[in-house]
């Protein structure tokens, strides 16, 4: 494998505004060419696959649904009359998928009558085994006989063609910005512009109501949205996963031309998109901070799935949308983006992995790969789905980051098996005859194996071919084993697991003593065979299913299981010890082996490393002994002073429009950062996310969310019936000393009365507007009662007020206590929340059981939309949801890393590997026992196979990350060996 250098150079941009120049590299990626399928194109074979259709996705409530784009009702609801409680996987729009699948099915057979092609499609629930692992939901399966070669161009045609992976995007938009205040309804031509985006993209829209939360449930510590958040209408965008993000883009630079703010595009080669970003997105989040734009960029993977809706329109791959307040911003970003193109070096590198391990990347784990992509700024050119290539080709600006993201590749390959089955033909000479299957029998059988594992299954010549997730492969190797001529024959089985090379010696132990133990107490025959300079092979073969499953299992159980954490460089020395006696007594004690890595190790100091923190601290063992790790994990944390003790994240929920606002005050973020050592991580901007992650140790970052928070400011409005006596005393002295200014001194809360154009509007009506910071949000209902207290002695009817925030329901005790008033009784404390009511409820109780249709004209439009947001508000079940999310500024820190105690993944690293004392820690079945052969309820995610840790911590152990994991780093961090 050779690594190449290249300069990229850069024509002039244009300056005019409206303008698109072309940023675009000489160097086009593009995916090489790979030896496909060794088998010869005479050879017939049958295979069965799973048409991963999203059937589990639902449409909207049809109560929340304002305005609704052309067909989209007719798609996503059922039908009048339907009885209650249909599946979802009978919504017209699924099953219409599956009709297209059918109908394409049928083209393809007719189309191929020569070459003796048959497709069969099978729709149906597989059979839910408490032991086994199955998929959930309706599962669509195809099943293709012919040559081998025309086998697999239809299964890719099939894959591409067909609207896999849809999903629902959504975008929160406030309703100020779309209502017209005097019709009191969504303005006509928002929604033309809607309807417009669903025609251009091929999605559905709909326009629906602000969701309704449980404040019981979302009283945590930033746990849930804002309250004034909730307020938001929603825009849902249905849809293919291209089509879904083009239209959301649509949409988000609709809401910028709503604000007034310009809108360009230029063009930028589509593989330079996340190089010139930089790691983690930080240089792109400079520019928007510099100019005041927003850069919205098109998704990285543009022709993976190639499905195009009829009639739509496909975003230009490299099409960059920018927005600024001033044309000047504009052409100023575009100058910086030329910068960035200028000083970019590309360092490309081809890797070779498995054509069918690829298809199940792109259709499993693509969000893990674009985190891997954003995380190391490179970029990641995966061949065509079902393209049967099997070359992936990176690019980054570093040799380091390019090497780290191929690993990374390499890594999620390892979570995908791949199985052989051989079944021997009997002498012919026996008595006994065997009866092979007949090609119906052949469609039945793998459909059936296929539907209940997830695995993709092939079947030549008395032979079965499985590829698939660890849990989909192991799953239909069993399913497999009940099929009765299988069973009556002799047969063979291979099973190939892919590792990083490192790892050889750590699983094979010294002399290969752990292999040969395997192999002498299960009656398996265990060979390594390289694969690429990245990884290897693991071949687990046996004649007899139980013996090899159990084979199986202890070379899982002996893989390695990681766990790796963040330590400051400065600790290392006192960790280690002289002579590294202290580290030497906690590997030998709990025999596990602990590596530290330095700033020099990751790439030098000054390095963009240094300002993330990074995983530099990594314990492994083998998976039999994983829950070691935890207890490693603790006493290296015991030596680290808790001002620097482990790093965790901490997500708070701004609106996403006022990020552009926090983003221009980068130099107050930057002080913030350094002086609580945490890192502020904002969302990219065609996420249209509200959470913004803060980063670092446990004990520093309440203070930092606490200051952060305290950047945002809020505010609150409550009316109030006016009178003489109430008028007079707003305005008067005493007011402002006996309420305004004890207000601010104690509750952090500004007080305006009838500010700005308020003065104009009744009279009869007082209206007082409450100003704090976030991070003062918890005091606010306290502050109110104090208002509202002193109000009362002036003339104020306290059951007149609106905004006012009741008190949450009172717990049993004080209920059974209602007549007693005393400070040692006090009431129920408030549930523990930090976000703020910006806009608490201002109008009267409503309890009528009008329906939404009774209010609107019809689902694609509306006449008044006041009143049914005012419902909506009003319809809870607790008193509490007046004020969802106030509270003190308590932490979830130490919670943080619950969330992250099951993503667990194996680590490469270069070690000799640890060999475990045998009495007491592990015992090897025996062909006597039986199978052990574990099947997992968690999917493809976790292997080897070990007991779920019982402690918790902000890193990640036992397998290579995955899907669901979302912190730690499964490559070396620093060059390789």
């Amino acid at each position: 494998m050779k690594m190449t250098a290249m300069s990229i150079p850069f024509p002039p941009s244009g300056s005019i505004p409206g303008t698109n120049p072309s940023l675009t590299s000489p160097v086009k990626l593009q995916a090489p060419m790979a030896p496909t399928a060794v088998e010869t194109p005479e050879s017939n074979v049958s295979l069965s696959f799973n048409v991963p259709f999203s059937s589990n996705l639902a449409g909207p409530d049809v109560e929340d649904i304002l305005h609704a784009s052309p067909g989209a009702v007719e798609r996503w609801l059922h039908p009048e009359g339907t009885p209650d409680g249909p599946p979802t996987h009978k919504l017209p729009v699924h099953s219409g998928n599956v009709e297209a699948l059918r109908k394409l099915c049928k083209e393809i057979a007719e189309s191929n009558k020569e070459r003796n092609l048959d497709a069969t499609v099978t729709v149906s629930e597989p059979k839910q085994i408490a032991t086994l692992r199955r998929p959930k939901g309706l599962v669509t399966n195809v099943c293709l006989s012919g040559r081998v070669d025309v086998v697999g161009q239809m299964r890719g045609r099939i894959l591409r063609e067909m609207p896999v992976a849809m999903k629902c995007a959504t975008v929160d938009i406030d309703c100020n910005l779309v209502i017209d205040a005097a019709t009191d309804a969504v303005r006509a031509n928002v929604l033309e512009h809607l309807d417009l985006v669903a025609k251009y993209t091929g999605t559905d829209i709909f326009l629906l109501a602000p969701k309704q939360t449980d404040p019981e449930t979302n009283a945590s510590f930033n746990g849930g949205p804002d309250a004034g958040l909730d307020q938001r209408l929603r825009v849902a965008i249905y849809g293919d996963m291209e089509s879904s993000e083009h239209a959301k883009t649509r949409v988000l630079i609709m809401i910028d031309q709503i604000l007034k703010r310009t809108v360009d595009a230029m063009k930028l080669e589509l593989s330079m998109h996340t190089l010139i970003c930089g790691r983690s997105r930080k240089n792109i989040k400079l520019i928007e901070s510099a100019t005041n734009t927003a850069i919205y960029f098109p998704p990285p993977f543009p022709q993976v799935y190639g499905y195009t809706p009829p009639g739509a329109t496909r975003r230009s791959e490299d099409e960059v949308f920018i927005t600024g307040e001033k044309p000047e911003n504009i052409v100023l970003a575009k100058q910086k983006l030329h910068e960035l193109v200028m000083g970019t070096k590309c360092f490309v590198k081809d890797a070779m992995v498995s054509p069918n391990k690829i298809d199940s990347i792109l259709l499993e784990r693509l969000e893990k790969v674009k985190k891997i992509m954003e995380t190391n700024g490179s970029y990641v050119q995966f061949p065509p789905l079902g393209s049967q290539r099997g070359v992936v080709r990176v690019q980054g600006t570093e040799v380091l980051h390019v090497e780290r993201t191929v690993r990374e590749i390499m890594a999620l390959a390892g979570q995908f098996y791949s199985a052989t089955w051989w079944i021997l033909l009997p002498d012919p000479n026996a008595s006994n005859s065997f009866r092979a299957p007949s090609s119906s029998d052949i469609r039945a059988m793998l459909s059936d194996v296929c539907m209940n594992s997830g695995a993709d299954v092939s079947f030549d010549k008395l032979t079965f071919s499985i590829n698939g997730s660890d849990d989909s492969v192991k799953t239909a190797l069993f399913v497999i084993h009940q099929i009765p001529f299988v069973n009556k024959a002799q047969y063979q089985m291979r099973i190939k697991i892919e590792l990083a090379n490192e790892h050889k010696e750590f699983v094979s132990g010294k002399k290969n003593g752990k292999i040969n133990k395997i192999m002498s107490q299960s009656n398996v025959q265990i060979i390594f065979d390289g694969f690429n300079e990245y990884n290897f092979y693991i071949d687990v073969c046996g004649s007899q299913y139980k013996a090899t499953t159990v084979g199986l299992d202890l070379v899982e159980q002996e893989m390695p299981a990681s766990i790796s954490f963040h330590v400051p460089d400065q600790y290392h020395k006192r960790i280690i010890g002289i002579g590294g006696q202290h580290i030497q007594r906690i590997m030998k004690k709990y025999s596990v082996f602990v590596k530290f890595s330095n700033a020099m190790d990751r790439g030098g100091i000054g390095r963009e490393d240094d300002d993330i923190k990074v995983d530099n601290v990594i314990c492994r063992t083998p998976a039999r002994n994983a829950a070691s790790l935890d207890l490693v994990k603790q006493e290296i944390m015991d030596m680290v002073e808790q001002v620097d003790a482990d790093h965790v994240q901490e997500t708070v929920h701004i609106n996403r429009l006022y990020h552009r606002e926090l983003i221009t005050r980068m130099n107050e973020l930057e002080e913030l950062e350094k002086k609580w050592n945490c890192k502020i991580i904002f969302p990219s901007t065609e996420m249209a996310s509200d959470s913004i992650t803060i980063a670092g140790p446990e004990y520093q970052v309440p203070q930092a969310v606490d200051e952060f928070l305290g950047m945002v400011p809020e505010s609150h409005e409550i009316v109030l019936p006016s009178s003489a006596e109430l008028k007079e005393y707003l305005q008067s002295q005493e007011f402002q000393g006996e309420v305004h200014g004890p207000l601010k001194a104690r509750y952090e809360v500004d007080l305006h009365i009838n500010k700005d154009d308020q003065a104009d509007t009744d009279s009869s009506i007082e209206r007082l507007l409450l100003t704090y910071t976030r991070n003062n949000a918890g005091g606010l209902r306290d502050a109110i009662d104090f208002l509202i207290s002193r109000l009362v002695a002036h003339g104020l009817d306290a059951t007149t007020i609106k905004g006012a925030i009741p008190r949450p329901k009172s717990d049993s005790f004080e209920e059974s206590l209602p007549f007693f008033d005393s400070k040692l009784l006090q009431h129920a404390p408030p549930p523990l929340v930090t976000e703020s009511p910006t806009k608490a409820n201002l109008g009267p109780e409503e309890n009528s059981g009008v329906s939404i249709f009774e209010k609107l004209r019809k689902p694609g439009s509306m006449s008044s939309i006041s009143s049914f947001l005012d419902r909506r508000k009003h319809h809870t079940s607790s008193p509490g949801s007046f004020f969802r999310n106030g509270s003190s500024n308590g932490s979830k820190a130490s919670l943080v890393s619950i969330e992250s105690q099951n993503s667990a993944y194996r680590n490469p690293w270069n070690d000799s590997g640890v060999n475990l004392a045998e009495d007491d820690q592990h015992h090897w079945p025996t062909k006597a026992e039986g199978s052990k052969f574990p099947f997992s309820s968690n999917g493809g995610d976790i292997t080897p196979r070990h007991d779920l840790r019982t402690s918790v911590d902000s890193g990640t152990a036992a397998r290579p990350s995955t899907s669901s994991s979302s912190t730690g780093y499964p490559a070396p961090i620093g060059p390789p060996r």
